[in-house]
């Protein structure tokens, strides 16, 4: 268990960092054919690696930022598949936003897992709530 816990997180940690110098494709190259992605910028859950790409296409190389935290990942197992949840945090000048996010690996791909489905909230709207 904790072998496949550090192999998803480490592979999670390097599309990310990929991720806020502008390239997208460090997620693509680690994502199955079949994926189902839900983001809170798309109305809709995008189906399929095609369409998640074409999805990222007009924000490719326009994402950056300073650094960023991936807070309380916690991977659970079972069989073939490994939920990957975790806290983010991402830093640009003086600016963080936060989030919430759910991967689902199925054991297969190039890199031993693939990410099946993706879910990314924000955790800010929520917080503001609970703080008034």
């Amino acid at each position: 268990m904790e072998d496949i816990a550090r192999t998803v997180i480490d592979m999670e940690n390097a599309a990310l960092e990929r991720w806020g110098n502008g390239d997208p494709a460090g997620f693509l190259e680690i994502t199955a054919q079949d994926v189902v992605y839900f983001d809170p910028y798309v109305g809709v859950r995008i189906d399929g690696w095609a369409a998640l790409k074409k999805c990222y296409e007009p924000i490719w190389g326009k994402i950056h930022f300073d650094r960023f935290e991936l807070l309380n990942p916690l991977v659970q197992t079972d069989g073939n598949l490994a939920v990957l949840t975790f806290n983010y945090v991402s830093y640009s000048g003086g600016q963080a936003d936060r989030w919430n996010c759910t991967e689902v690996y199925r054991r297969g791909g190039k890199s031993g897992w693939e990410i099946i489905q993706t879910h990314w909230s924000y955790t800010e709207v929520f917080t503001n709530k609970m703080d008034k």
